[in-house]
């Protein structure tokens, strides 16, 4: 059957808006990757020549892999917490029909409707009423609080296409609460919550708004450590941490779509 002038119009158009969308999407991180492979000591686009020079530096830039490894250790903790907190969420938001249930989800779902920078100043404001300092544990908490409900959202997808009568016959064997969550419920749900954590690690490590108001000198993060010399100096070390960052993130997205169905688990 062959198409109509329209419909091949129509196909015309959104084929050129979404070629247009994918080059602004994906036109400054290959800026950023060639930029990062310049010979040159300052950050400019074209480069002069190319070299591998600044990933070699990256080897002696301390600060550089203390603030990583800050990040690194802040975003695994979060993602910890974010999966026991997200399943516990969505286990109670899922099986309740109750107009409470609504108005809980939507609760729990508020850290990602609220302005990044006005939710990081109630942070310090709220650890600042308590007593406590700008910490590693304190930072931990407040990426948590912006990052459990990406885990909850996709576990509640995950939760809706779960079969009813699968945890009835588990209950009807004489199985527990928690022996039919932990040998049926989770391995079902398993890829939703894999999907959700993988989420969850990347905002904590890339989370600029809560890490500028919880941390300080001593737990500084590598986000704010990277804004802090391209503010000072424009060292070409930047753009080669950002080389390592996409190369990280491409590999955590195909061993996330590989092993947890990424793509489908967003999907839903």
């Amino acid at each position: 059957m062959q198409m109509t002038w329209e419909a091949r119009s129509l196909r015309l158009v959104f084929g050129a808006i979404a070629t247009v969308a994918v080059f602004f999407l994906l036109a400054p991180t290959v800026v950023v990757l060639l930029t990062s492979l310049t010979s040159s000591a300052s950050l400019k686009f074209p480069p002069d020549g190319f070299s591998l020079r600044w990933y070699a530096a990256l080897a002696d830039a301390d600060q550089i892999k203390h603030a990583a490894w800050n990040s690194l250790v802040i975003a695994v903790a979060t993602t910890l917490l974010s999966v026991v907190i997200g399943i516990a969420g969505a286990l109670v938001v899922a099986r309740s029909r109750a107009r409470w249930a609504r108005w809980f989800d939507a609760l729990l779902m508020s850290p990602l409707v609220l302005p990044a920078l006005a939710f990081g100043f109630a942070g310090l404001m709220y650890v600042s009423m308590v007593g406590l300092t700008p910490s590693v544990p304190a930072l931990i908490l407040g990426h948590t609080v912006v990052c459990f409900p990406f885990v909850m959202r996709t576990t509640v997808a995950s939760l809706a296409q779960l079969d009813p009568g699968l945890l009835e016959a588990s209950e009807s064997l004489g199985a527990s609460a928690w022996m039919t969550f932990r040998r049926v419920t989770l391995p079902l749900i398993g890829k939703g919550v894999a999907a959700g954590a993988f989420i969850a690690f990347m905002a904590s490590f890339d989370n600029v708004p809560v890490s500028l108001f919880l941390a300080d000198a001593r737990t500084e993060v590598l986000p704010i450590h990277m804004w802090q010399i391209i503010d000072n100096d424009l060292d070409v070390r930047t753009a080669a941490v950002s080389g390592v960052l996409i190369a990280f993130t491409i590999m955590l997205m195909l061993a996330a779509e590989r092993f947890a169905g990424l793509t489908r688990q967003l999907g839903r």
